[in-house]
Order: C-alpha cells, then structure tokens, then sequence
C-alpha cells in the first residue's frame, strides 16, 4: 500500500520539516509528500479553484482519496489504525490524503473523499497538518504491528 499527502503550501526547511521527515522515514508504507503551490495573486475562491487543479495532478489514478477538514470526522488513533488496515487487507494500492492551504480545500475533494478526516475540533496550520498526518500514520503502523510506540 503507497501513501501520498497531497498538500496545498510548501513546508520550508526547518522544524516542521524535519519533524515530518523524522516520523515519514520511520514508515515502512511508502510515503509520497507532493506539495503543490499556486504562486499567482488571486481572489481566495480562484486560490482554492487553482489549488485543487494542482492536487487533482498530485494525487495517483485510482486511489482512496482521504480528505483533512475540521468538519469531517474524527478518528482515535485506534480507529485509524483499524481503517487503514482494513483498506490494506482489501488490496487497497494507494491512499491519497489531501491538505488545503490556507484559504481552504475545494469542497468537491470532500464529496470524493472515502474519508473526511478531522485532527480535531481545532483550527490547524495547514503546514502543521502535514507532520501531524505523519505522526498518525506512523502510530497506525505501529498499532497495526503490535509495536509498543502507542503506548509509551
């Protein structure tokens, strides 16, 4: 099973990328990180709009699409875990999770998604999402394979 994180925004180097960097090489799924950026001065709604052209190109043919939103749905580490394992087991190839920018996610990848996914009922940086998401595929993995990092 192959993993991407389609994200509007680039992270920088720095903490937040050596973070993401730190959980994303602890996977043994492969993980894919496809930032996209819209550079051009536009109006929020034409930034969404463009931004979602670019991660329709950034995310692979056929895959689960799994959306971030805070009005989606908010798992426990475990039901996470329990959720990417059971699409593992039906030979699911590729999970795409798809993070907006800062103006927000054209609310048609929310009707794609299989999953609209919360990190909480809090408002997360967009660039902070991206380690968060890391983190918590991380710990998935390590549920899935009974490894002691959830519980410590």
């Amino acid at each position: 099973m192959r993993l991407t994180i389609a994200a509007a925004g680039r992270v920088r180097d720095g903490p937040l990328r050596a973070l993401y960097n730190d959980y994303a090489r602890r996977l043994t799924w492969p993980l894919a990180l496809k930032e996209v950026e819209e550079r051009r001065k536009l109006t929020p709604a034409r930034r969404i709009e463009a931004e979602s052209r670019l991660l329709a190109d950034a995310v692979p043919d056929g895959a689960v699409i799994v959306t971030l939103d805070q009005r989606g749905k908010p798992l426990s580490s475990e039901d996470f875990a329990v959720r990417l394992g059971r699409w593992q087991d039906d030979g699911v190839a590729d999970i795409a999770f798809v993070i907006g920018g800062a103006d927000g996610l054209d609310p048609s990848w929310r009707r794609r998604a299989s999953l609209v996914l919360s990190l909480g009922p809090m408002t997360w940086p967009h660039l902070l999402a991206r380690v968060m998401l890391a983190e918590q595929l991380y710990r998935a993995q390590s549920i899935l394979a009974g490894h002691p990092y959830h519980r410590g």
